[in-house]
């Protein structure tokens, strides 16, 4: 479970403006995961909504519709991790699946996995414009697929940038 929180307290514009597209883009994958779904169209989910706000915000030599294309994917050049992976005997367990148990694997009830996407913009990247350079935004939470749907089991943790900035003035009052 990771939370990106702001070493002052509180999110900039910029990092809250990037904070909120990831959170969005976790969302988007939170409403895709449920019985019946392919474990990759988490990772799809998430990725469209990271297209589409790094073309909004001028990143993208293309639209966020052609990044998305798989022979592109100019948007993953701010995400370069997947979305979302199995959680059991070890923290990362999806290094020996096989393809058709994991990111071909059909979601059901019972299986524990990862949501977190994240946007990482580079110092030194000339593609990001000045004031997002620097700024890197992971939100990550763990999911019990249920019958209904995702349980987040981390939900005690805050996850909207006010309720962040909330959580870490409360702590340092």
């Amino acid at each position: 479970m990771t939370r990106t929180l702001p070493v002052d307290g509180t999110f900039s514009p910029v990092q809250r403006r990037v904070y909120e597209a990831v959170r969005e883009a976790a969302d988007a994958a939170f409403a895709v995961a449920k019985p019946g779904a392919i474990f990759r169209e988490v990772h799809a989910a998430a990725m469209a909504v990271i297209a589409r706000r790094t073309a909004e915000w001028g990143m993208l030599p293309v639209t966020a519709e052609e990044a998305l294309k798989p022979e592109n994917g100019q948007h993953r050049r701010y995400m370069v991790h997947g979305t979302s992976h199995h959680l059991g005997i070890d923290v990362h367990d999806c290094a020996q699946a096989r393809r058709d148990m994991y990111l071909d694997g059909v979601i059901e009830p019972g299986m524990i996995f990862t949501i977190e996407p994240g946007l990482y913009f580079q110092p030194d990247d000339l593609t990001v414009p000045f004031e997002f350079r620097g700024i890197g935004v992971r939100i990550e939470d763990d999911v019990l697929i249920t019958a209904t749907g995702a349980e987040n089991l981390s939900v005690g943790i805050p996850r909207t940038a006010d309720d962040v900035e909330s959580w870490i003035a409360a702590l340092t009052a």
